[in-house]
């Protein structure tokens, strides 16, 4: 009677564990993420009092972007002085938008680029340096560098 309740019980779990099991193609059944990707590009300077373009190039699934929904630049001066309001980029074609803007003054600014296409949303944000930086300006960028352990080595 125990070999009977126990092969009952094997029988029991192998039917209830096969229904579980997942089909092969069940991946297939749900919807495949492709999220798009911006890489920006900036001059090789910022000058002050003068008109600088920054572009920022988009793919998804490995291609350009040139139907987009949106993609808008932020841009903003770290010490508060500038910020100019969200504004669309201008399609350049081949996945490239552009923002051309005049920087006044030296400093730390921040970009945040606003894109969507087919369904993917980013908001990706850098810093930039135009002309020098100030002291303060240059204390806020040095806590933001990851702290080194500098030349000191454990061996166990």
């Amino acid at each position: 009677m125990e070999k009977m309740k126990f092969l009952l019980f094997v029988l029991t779990s192998c039917l209830l564990l096969s229904a579980c099991s997942l089909k092969e193609d069940a991946a297939d059944l749900y919807k495949k993420e492709s999220p798009l990707e911006a890489e920006v590009i900036l001059p090789d300077a910022f000058l002050d009092d003068q008109q600088e373009t920054i572009e920022v190039l988009l793919t998804q699934d490995g291609k350009e972007v040139n139907g987009a929904d949106y993609v808008h630049f932020e841009i903003w001066k770290q010490d508060g002085s500038l910020h100019y309001n969200m504004e669309p980029a201008k399609a350049m074609g081949y996945g490239l938008y552009a923002l051309s803007k005049d920087f006044h003054s030296d400093g730390l600014y921040y970009l945040k680029v606003h894109a969507s296409s087919n369904g993917s949303v980013i908001s990706p944000q850098m810093q930039f340096v135009v002309g020098e930086l100030s002291k303060e300006e240059l204390k806020i960028l040095q806590q933001d560098l990851p702290a080194t352990e500098g030349g000191h080595e454990h061996h166990h």
